[in-house]
C-alpha cells in the first residue's frame, strides 16, 4: 500500500496529498462532508487542523480519518 508522505490543508475543503509512489494532487472534500462525524469539518479552521496519523491517514482532532488507499485511487484515476 502506498503511503502519504506529504499532507497539506487548502481552503476551503481541499487536501493536497503526495504519496511515496509519486501520485499527488488535490482532493476536494466539499461534497463529502456529510454526517455527524464530518460536521466539525465545515468550519474551515477546524478542517485545517488535519494531521497525518501514525498509520498514514489524514486525521482530525475528533478522530475522523480518511482511508489513504481510497484517496490514492481517486488521485490515480484522475491522472489516467
Amino acid at each position: 500500500m502506498e503511503r502519504i508522505v506529504e499532507l497539506e490543508s487548502r481552503p476551503p475543503y481541499r487536501l493536497y496529498l503526495r504519496f511515496d509512489d509519486g501520485v499527488c494532487g488535490e482532493v476536494d472534500l466539499a461534497d463529502r462532508l456529510l454526517g455527524p462525524m464530518f460536521a466539525p469539518l465545515h468550519d474551515p479552521t477546524y478542517f485545517a487542523r488535519v494531521v497525518l496519523s501514525d498509520y498514514g491517514a489524514p486525521l482530525w482532532p475528533n478522530g475522523l480519518d480518511l482511508a489513504p488507499d481510497a484517496l490514492h485511487e481517486r488521485l490515480r484515476r484522475r491522472r489516467g
